[in-house]
């Protein structure tokens, strides 16, 4: 299940975030070479981890497995703010609009070949469900570019802001990504249910139980 974790609700996830930081750090640190991120506790946590920041964390059995970042476009966020070279059109931008970025999974749950894996195919359908409840329809990518046809093939309507450029020991290219139901009824048919992803806030009871 996805757990949505903000400002609101943070104190109940304090185990989870470590857990999220720390992922985000092997990712983007050891595994994509973007050694301007790394940070000696092994925790990767930038600017943007404000109070404006969504987190949604694939969680199983208390271990955190796929890790997402959503900011909204109309504050600060990296591809203004951060890698602006990367968009050569007008920046998108608007309460409609998000910026999707930290997309993480540990390694043992990711895709083999073309298929989804389940933490993949239910941290898209996290960022789908949340944003259709909130009228909230685009997101802000900055991505490898072998991701464009496979969104699209998930029903995103995609639209590149430039030209890809190389960032750490991959080449990034910036998008606009588009939803609406038929991209969620998509992702449902590749997972073979129509089940809600978005986990039901705990009680808090419950939580500081643990």
């Amino acid at each position: 299940m996805i757990h949505i974790v903000t400002s609101e609700n943070r104190h109940l996830y304090r185990q989870e975030m470590e857990q999220a930081y720390r992922l985000r750090h092997r990712v983007f640190v050891d595994e994509m070479k973007w050694t301007e991120l790394a940070k000696d506790d092994g925790r990767e946590i930038d600017q943007f981890d404000d109070e404006h920041a969504v987190h949604m964390l694939y969680i199983d059995h208390g271990v955190v497995q796929g890790y997402q970042r959503m900011l909204p476009s109309t504050r600060p966020h990296l591809l203004w703010h951060v890698l602006p070279q990367l968009c050569e059109d007008e920046r998108p931008s608007g309460s409609h609009i998000w910026e999707w970025t930290r997309y993480c999974v540990e390694p043992a749950y990711r895709e083999r070949g073309r298929t989804l894996s389940p933490v993949a195919n239910a941290l898209l359908s996290g960022i789908v469900e949340w944003g259709l409840d909130r009228g909230i329809s685009t997101i802000i990518i900055e991505m490898n570019p072998l991701w464009l046809l496979r969104l699209v093939q998930l029903h995103f309507r995609t639209i590149p802001l430039g030209l890809p450029q190389r960032i750490g020991d991959q080449d990034v290219l910036a998008v606009t990504a588009t939803f609406d139901r038929r991209t969620l009824a998509r992702l449902q048919e590749m997972r073979g249910n129509q089940q809600r992803v978005l986990a039901e806030p705990e009680p808090r009871i419950r939580r500081f139980a643990r």
